[in-house]
């Protein structure tokens, strides 16, 4: 049960009521933003930031997915895998893969992605090394690796909002485990 109440959107100011939906689930709330709707301007400035994430990053849908991942798989938050889980097999991330990626299995994926995956968990754990950075700058460049960075972070940000919130799956959804299969 979440520590705090799921707003709904009639329950919010019309200039509110569109930011508990899913962008990628048209027409559904889903808890952790229903959750952050508590502060309405919090939620708004939480969604513009993960918007920019998603659309500016400098990173491709498969790399941002792989990072996402590997954010939520290395903080333990299950909420943010699951949600993950189907957006990365839209992004063509096989199930063997995400499997690879709940064990730290990084043998499936191709140099660059090893060393994204190397880089995501190290932003999260706080231990990024420049040897580290900068071959990741060789893979995708400055830019991209800056958008890698805050992906990794802002998620690492948003699964330690959703714990302490102790946000729930959405009503009638099955945990897609650690293990996809």
């Amino acid at each position: 049960m979440a520590r705090v109440s799921y707003v709904r959107a009639d329950e919010l100011e019309s200039e509110y009521e569109d930011l508990v939906v899913s962008s990628l689930q048209p027409g559904k709330a889903v808890n952790v933003y229903s959750a952050v709707a508590t502060n309405p301007p919090v939620l708004q400035g939480l969604r513009q930031f993960l918007g920019s994430l998603w659309s500016h990053s400098g990173l491709s849908d498969r790399q941002r997915e792989l990072v996402i991942l590997t954010a939520a798989h290395e903080i333990g938050v299950g909420y943010e895998w699951h949600q993950h889980v189907n957006i990365a097999r839209n992004a063509d991330i096989t199930d063997a893969e995400i499997a690879a990626l709940a064990r730290d299995d990084r043998e499936p994926f191709a140099e660059d992605e090893k060393a994204i995956i190397a880089y995501a968990r190290a932003v999260v754990r706080g231990r990024v090394t420049d040897s580290l950075h900068d071959a990741v700058v060789e893979y995708v460049g400055e830019e991209a690796t800056v958008g890698a960075a805050t992906v990794a972070a802002g998620y690492l940000g948003l699964g330690r909002v959703i714990d302490a919130l102790d946000v729930d799956l959405e009503d009638g959804d099955d945990f897609v485990g650690w293990d996809p299969r």
